[in-house]
């Protein structure tokens, strides 16, 4: 089956988790998949794709950085890193400039047409929260962050496969 392309799909397609549908395995997946199809949809109302927000906060909070410190600050792969900042520098969102003390390396900084987009994505941000949360009182959303930080940094030390 497709990925799905809206919440609805999403859904649907997270529906088929077997007899139980309760399972934390199943929710979780069922979580991921819907919050992925929300913000790519609230994302591209502005123009960017899933995980170019990211790195446009790691570089709005750190500065600019090299392709492989943006990679690592963000989780990714360098390769993917290289194709999303494609994109970017392509949508004028981002620079890169070779390294003044090392000319392989490529600097990324934000262009001014990105900065100008900060207020955007954050707003897309608070929205993406504030749906995920809908009727949850502030306590809860508290334990349920805490909890996710637990399942997250049980599932990447078994994985092997995030930092924490």
């Amino acid at each position: 089956m497709a990925e799905p392309a809206t919440l609805k799909e999403a859904v649907a397609w997270t529906d088929a988790c077997g007899d139980d549908d309760t399972g934390l395995s199943c929710l979780m997946a069922q979580a991921a998949r819907g919050h992925r199809v929300l913000l790519a949809g609230l994302l591209a109302e502005i123009g960017l794709y899933p995980g170019q927000d990211r790195a446009l906060f790691a570089l709005w909070e750190n500065g600019p950085q090299s392709q492989n410190a943006l990679a690592r600050i963000i989780g990714i792969d360098v390769s993917t890193m290289t194709k999303m900042l494609q994109r970017l520098e392509r949508s004028g969102f981002v620079s890169r400039s070779p390294s003044p003390s090392n000319g392989r390396i490529s600097i990324v900084s934000t262009t001014p047409k990105g900065d100008a987009l900060r207020p955007e994505v954050e707003r897309v941000a608070a929205e993406v929260h504030r749906r995920m949360t809908r009727g949850l009182t502030p306590e809860q959303v508290e334990a349920l962050s805490s909890l996710l930080g637990v399942v997250r940094a049980n599932v990447c030390r078994e994985a092997g496969a995030c930092a924490v």
